[in-house]
């Protein structure tokens, strides 16, 4: 059985970093994908899908973006080919078609146990995405068998679908963008809208992302977060990469019916709850926080007369009485784009919560040397974004070579 110091179960941006991380430490590592570098880019994202993050913010450690279109966004396929090139380029040891099946403790660390055989190593690195699996109600399984169910990770383009109306569930990111790429295909697409964070593109002339940049909020740490466990679940904002807007009043232009959060399905039909413009306040409030605090930076810094006026987006033009049930027969197609969670079904170990969610600390895993990468806020508000990785990376890696150290000299 081959023995390295560190395995890293992952090889999209996260895994890399994380190599790139302990290359420059020299720590013998080995990189473990189930599929090729940057699996889930390629295999599980529909055609369209541009990232969210404009270019400048999508560098990877010691490789910022150098291209003639920083404000630009690049399409995922574009992205995948990137990590291709840094993975060479920084010579990441990487064992591809390999997926892990089994993480036990050893004696000496831990055992690795994958499809094309077992390793043992010292310390592991978990970077196998937050969003490794689609998180679908339990109320999906009333959905009668004739309506075809699909979530984001397994659309692909609106030509695949049945010509009939689509129910999309989920008013984030991915469902947004869904909901409209569907309705402008000519199928009739009703929306189901709960709980939601609206962010507009640009303000004042400045992509959002650059805002959130220049005044720190994406720099937030873990430990500075009041109820850390809900703000790591917050729903991803209403983007799209693109200038163009993606709000509810988008939407409903486009020809997109809203309704209230999806509440039940009884009876043969999909039941909506009377609370969409309780939550649409909610995240108008939310918005206005965020816009004010955009405000008061440019103010305090004495730039504000630089900027252009305040543009803020309109409050969502809501139906007057929104629709509170849908006859199941009306529809041919409901698309889950309600979340999703990350995949440890193969880590047998005591490291998980009565919720069953990973326990770490910032990203210091409950086990002595095990260590994640990529989750929502694990270290910082940026933890899961691109731009993230490299630091929460240095971070981990730091720490790593510290219980490295510590276990020679034990």
């Amino acid at each position: 059985m081959r023995s390295v110091t560190t395995v890293i179960i992952g090889a999209g941006q996260a895994g890399l970093a994380m190599s790139q991380a302990l290359s420059r430490r020299s720590i013998d590592h080995l990189i473990l994908e189930k599929g090729s570098v940057g699996n889930a880019w390629r295999k599980e994202r529909w055609d369209s899908l541009r990232l969210l993050t404009p270019n400048w913010a999508n560098g990877l450690p010691g490789a910022p973006y150098r291209g003639a279109d920083p404000d630009g966004f690049m399409p995922v396929s574009q992205f995948a080919g990137q990590l291709d090139a840094y993975a060479e380029a920084i010579h990441a040891p990487i064992r591809c078609n390999t997926a892990v099946r089994r993480v036990t403790a050893a004696a000496a660390g831990y055992r690795v146990e994958t499809d094309c055989g077992a390793l043992s190593c010292k310390s592991a690195v978990l970077a196998t995405r937050a969003c490794a699996r689609p998180r679908v109600p339990p109320v999906a399984a009333a959905v009668p068998r004739r309506v075809h169910q699909i979530t984001p990770s397994t659309y692909k383009r609106s030509d695949d679908l049945l010509q009939g109306r689509v129910l999309v569930v989920g008013a984030s990111a991915s469902g947004v963008q869904l909901a409209r790429e569907i309705q402008s295909s000519g199928r009739p697409v009703t929306l189901a809208v709960g709980q939601h964070l609206r962010m507009p593109r640009r303000y004042r002339g400045r992509d959002i992302e650059r805002w959130l940049d220049l005044i720190g909020v994406m720099d937030q740490r873990y430990d500075m977060v009041e109820d850390l466990s809900r703000a790591r679940r917050a729903p991803s904002p209403q983007l799209i990469g693109s200038a163009r807007p993606v709000d509810l009043n988008a939407l409903q232009e486009a020809g997109v019916e809203v309704v209230g959060r999806l509440a039940d399905i009884r009876d043969g039909r999909a039941l909506f709850s009377g609370g969409l413009g309780a939550h649409t306040a909610s995240a108008d409030l939310k918005l206005a926080r965020l816009l004010d605090g955009i405000d008061a930076w440019a103010i305090d810094r004495g730039v504000e007369a630089e900027l252009p006026p305040p543009d803020r987006p309109e409050p969502p033009r809501l139906p007057a009485s929104p629709r509170l049930w849908l006859e199941l027969s009306e529809i041919d197609t409901v698309l889950w784009a309600t979340g999703y969670t990350p995949d440890f079904s193969w880590l047998d170990l005591p490291v998980f919560d009565a919720r069953g969610q990973l326990r770490h600390d910032g990203g210091v895993v409950a086990a002595p040397g095990v260590y994640a990468l990529g989750l929502p806020l694990m270290r910082r508000r940026r933890s899961h974004q691109i731009s993230g990785v490299g630091s929460d990376a240095r971070d981990l890696a730091n720490h790593l070579t510290q219980h490295l150290d510590a276990a020679r000299a034990a």
